[in-house]
């Protein structure tokens, strides 16, 4: 898919839908290069920063915190534990129910993700003032919010 640039028609450059979905792409491109050669990816960094901020939680809970399919959580986390990043346990007060962890080596792994991940965003927003970036952010945060309540 090509990517807006200056040359580009301008009611399309107009467009929020399109101008949002052209810089996906961009942002897309530039995690994906931020984690290459990691062995982890988008929904890795999500799962370990959830366990991190919130502490152990279930599959349920961390798939409702990440908006991440079910499958894909369960795929994520065996992936994640066969590497010794999280832990899971049996919750003892649901046995069927696993309580997810993450380990000391998955903080230290999500450590550098994050490292990593902070160059993405300057790569991304190189062309933004710090407060710009502030602005974008919560502009972009205040309408996830509001779809996510509908």
């Amino acid at each position: 898919m090509e990517i807006a640039h200056v040359g580009a028609p301008g009611r399309l450059r107009a467009l929020p839908t399109r101008l949002v979905n052209q810089v996906a792409i961009v942002a897309d491109r530039a995690a994906e290069r931020a984690l290459e050669n990691t062995g982890s990816r988008r929904h890795h960094y999500a799962l370990l920063v959830a366990l991190r901020e919130f502490g152990p939680a279930s599959q349920a809970e961390l798939g409702r915190r990440t908006r991440i399919d079910r499958s894909d959580i369960v795929a994520t986390l065996n992936d994640l534990a066969d590497r010794g990043y999280v832990e899971r346990s049996s919750d003892p007060t649901d046995r069927r129910r696993n309580i997810v962890t993450i380990t000391e080596a998955g903080t230290r792994h999500l450590e550098e993700l994050d490292h990593r991940l902070d160059g993405a965003q300057d790569e991304l927003l190189a062309a933004l003032t710090t407060t710009e970036r502030t602005d974008l952010v919560r502009l972009l945060t205040k309408i996830l919010d509001d779809h996510s309540r509908g």
